[in-house]
């Protein structure tokens, strides 16, 4: 089985990436042209509120794009929006960086869609276009209202992840715990509203009391979308084993991430981030197992995007077969995302 041919015919989903922020920050850089034409392009909130930023050591200046993408048989990914350093800023935060995607497919005329069902994704990969689910990290976003959400959701916006290591409306954060605190009761509403509109809940980044009361009150799967295991890596962004089952049993899917510091304290590298499909894959099952590198935001196992099929090199070399490899690339996310957006 040629890795290579494997990656290209499979449907591969990367469930986590920065990468609007990152390149408007990074000088008003287009997703699907690069820099051509970012002199014209309007700056914005994110422009103003977070100014420049240089690309991560051992990352390429940006790691994920549209033509990276199509390069790396990447067919749809999260594009995700982190609003937490927006202070008293948030929705204007979010709606910036929508309107900056937005006006860029525009100009740019780019082969993408904005996924609004999990049809939109596939007819995407079917005329060789690339997927693009919007997503929003950390509930702040939703200004405790309920009637935000509903917009949000009619602007495209289908996941949101309740909290980014620090508390929100919605729940306390990973590095902000309090013992057997759950969700507000803001987000409990929320995750019941999400559930009915048709949203992907994530995960991501909540404290583990936080984590059990969502998994109490989903009706639907829901997205862990870019972390590890605590039993391989001790770091307070990754799931326990008790979460892991907890989210196996939910029919819910964790995104693992090429974020050096959640792979290993130490040593990280391509293969210990297979040690955690491995540990994950036997506690709970292959199903449970999907990929959210994290690029432009921290993932920086890998240089860029089109390096993702040596992931699919290194479980063939591990003995995981045809089926099992598609499940990891794409299938499991996309079973999560017919549950939840429709």
């Amino acid at each position: 089985m040629d890795y290579r041919e494997l990656h290209r015919q499979a449907l591969v989903i990367d469930s986590h990436n920065d990468t609007i922020v990152a390149h408007i920050r990074r000088g008003n850089y287009s997703l699907e042209a690069g820099p051509a034409g970012a002199a014209e392009r309007s700056s914005g909130v994110i422009a103003f509120l977070r100014g420049p930023e240089e690309p991560r050591p051992g990352a390429d200046h940006i790691q994920i794009n549209f033509p990276k993408m199509r390069e790396a048989g990447i067919d749809a990914g999260f594009f995700a929006i982190d609003v937490t350093l927006a202070l008293k800023n948030h929705l204007g935060y979010a709606l910036d960086a929508l309107g900056y995607l937005r006006n860029d497919l525009d100009q740019c005329q780019a082969p993408a869609v904005i996924v609004r069902r999990t049809s939109d994704l596939l007819e995407a990969r079917a005329a060789g276009k690339v997927g693009v689910v919007l997503a929003i990290e950390h509930a702040d976003c939703t200004e405790r209202s309920l009637h935000v959400l509903r917009m949000l959701y009619e602007l495209g916006v289908r996941s949101i992840g309740f909290t980014h290591n620090v508390s929100s409306c919605a729940a306390d954060g990973c590095l902000e715990p309090r013992h057997g605190v759950g969700l507000t009761l803001f987000g409990r509403d929320l995750v019941r509203e999400m559930n009915r509109l048709g949203m992907l809940v994530d995960l991501a980044h909540i404290s583990p009391a936080g984590f059990f009361d969502a998994l109490k009150i989903t009706a639907k799967p829901v997205i862990f979308s870019h972390g590890n295991a605590k039993a391989l890596c001790d770091h307070p962004r990754n799931l326990a084993d008790d979460q892991l089952k907890a989210l196996a049993e939910n029919r819910g899917v964790i995104g693992l991430s090429y974020v050096p510091f959640f792979v290993d304290e130490k040593a990280p590298t391509l293969e210990r981030l297979l040690d955690h499909v491995d540990h994950v894959a036997s506690l709970v099952g292959i199903e449970t197992v999907g990929l959210g590198s994290d690029f432009d935001g921290g993932g920086t196992l890998l240089k860029d995007a089109t390096e993702f099929p040596r992931i699919v090199e290194g479980l063939i070399r591990r003995g995981y077969s045809e089926g099992d490899i598609r499940k990891i690339l794409g299938e499991n996310t996309l079973r999560v995302l017919r549950e939840t957006i429709g």
